[in-house]
């Protein structure tokens, strides 16, 4: 059944607005070229899955600051949490010393492991540098010195994250070399295979094959891999989901090799596909799981998550100033709290099988729709210009964003021509429906200028 909004729309002012336009002017005077915008929105404040910018528009948000604020804007537990902590002390470093909700959260952190031996807890300020972490442990675990990753995957900016990352070609122009000793395969995105599958053969074993029978058997010995980083659901790449064998095989060949396998759930963890992790959907147990991004409702955290018998280095080995922050613990800790106490893992399930089944009856009736995809609130749509040749449908997917916009709506492209929908946990269904009202209306608008 067609999903229809019969609320009010809210009615938009000329966007962006003239306070907005001001801002946008003194940016480009004093902030890094660097940063990328995909539309003129300036942000006042926020409650909840809806924003206002600084003229007064009120949209609704399908990003969550990218997966980030899990819980909505300014929820009030993590609001309240973050002031009481900052009226007794703004910082304490953990790598010299001790802090009650630094170790209350790494206890949390272990409770919802998605492994079954138990796990250490190391802090940092974001998921680059959870990252970072991430492959310094596994050398030194492992002794080894090569590593593998996948194309498509985005593992953030810092140069040894860069070296995985390769999601766009803009992220390592001009800043090679990177780390070296990262070599790519293709991630298992059987909508748009580079290999080629044997008939009836899971795409995920043609890409393990591959791994297997050519880059371990000719560029790299298995024996001389460290780690294996994997976004379990990618997300810059396209929120690809991957086929059923991939990820359990993989974990099979990690073992086989003594290689570590470590999950990149920045975007994709802390209950944004309805469950803790997402590598939990297919029963599989990573060796290190790197968390951000929604892991404190907003505030700057990171952590990297490993079974103890892995997480061996020695004191001074690691460290970080501010990963860890008294202030980011106290929302971390919130933010648990709030995802279970109101049970958003199983919200999410349901809300987000809804929001899917809703955008797989609209595509049935919009030719550019190429597919739609995804667990929980980690949805991603895929625009192509023909169904037949899934030719890539870039310039399509970014008018689209716009007029989505220009509309009330927020969202974001990834991939090479999809649109991604990773609202908080807890957006309520009336919001749902009319986003997805918005949506289609502007797919609507942008196939007519095609």
């Amino acid at each position: 059944m067609a999903t229809v909004f019969t609320g009010p729309r809210t009615k938009m002012m000329n966007v962006p607005g003239p306070k907005a336009l001001a801002w946008i002017k003194r940016d480009h005077m004093n902030l890094s070229p660097s940063y990328s915008r995909a539309y003129p929105f300036v942000m006042d404040h926020g409650v909840g899955s809806e924003v206002w910018d600084v003229d007064g528009n009120r949209y609704i948000d399908l990003n969550a600051g990218i997966a980030v604020t899990s819980t909505g804007h300014a929820h009030p537990a993590v609001v309240k949490a973050v002031k009481d902590q900052a009226e007794k002390f703004l910082h304490m470093s953990g790598t010299d010393f001790y802090f009650a909700n630094m170790i209350r959260l790494a206890e949390r952190l272990n409770d919802i492991r998605p492994m079954k031996e138990e796990s250490f807890t190391f802090f940092t300020n974001s998921g680059a540098e959870a990252v970072e972490a991430a492959i310094k442990l596994a050398r030194h675990k492992t002794g080894r010195q090569q590593f593998i990753g996948f194309l498509g995957g985005f593992h953030g900016r810092t140069m040894g994250a860069l070296s995985f990352t390769s999601s766009k070609s803009i992220y390592r122009k001009d800043f090679a070399p990177t780390m070296p000793g990262v070599t790519h395969i293709p991630y298992c995105n059987p909508y748009r295979p580079i290999l080629a599958a044997r008939e009836g053969q899971d795409y995920g074993d043609a890409v393990l094959d591959y791994l297997e029978d050519v880059i371990f058997a000719q560029v790299v010995p298995p024996t001389e891999v460290a780690g294996v980083l994997i976004e379990p659901i990618q997300g810059e790449g396209g929120y690809v989901v991957p086929t059923r064998r991939f990820l359990p095989r993989l974990r099979e060949i990690c073992n086989k090799y003594g290689i570590v396998l470590i999950a990149d759930e920045v975007q994709s963890g802390m209950g944004r596909t309805g469950k803790w992790w997402a590598i939990e959907h297919w029963n599989v147990e990573p060796d290190i799981v790197c968390s951000a991004k929604g892991i404190a409702s907003g505030m700057p955290l990171g952590a990297i998550i490993a079974r103890k018998s892995v997480m061996t280095w020695k004191p001074g080995q690691q460290g970080s100033t501010f990963g860890g922050n008294p202030l980011s613990c106290a929302a971390s800790l919130a933010t648990i709290d709030v995802i279970e106490h109101e049970h958003l893992l199983s919200y999410a399930t349901e809300t987000g099988e809804y929001t899917l089944n809703a955008l797989r009856e609209m595509q049935l009736r919009h030719p550019t729709i190429g597919e739609v995809r995804g667990k929980g609130f980690m949805i991603g749509v895929e625009f192509v210009l023909d169904k037949k040749t899934k030719t890539i449908a870039h310039d399509h997917a970014e008018c689209i964003v716009s007029k989505c916009f220009e509309n009330g709506l927020l969202t974001l492209s990834c991939g090479k021509s999809s649109i991604r929908m990773s609202p908080a946990l807890n957006i309520p269904r009336p919001l749902v429906d009319e986003a997805l009202s918005i949506f289609e209306e502007a797919i609507t608008e942008a196939e007519q200028e095609l």
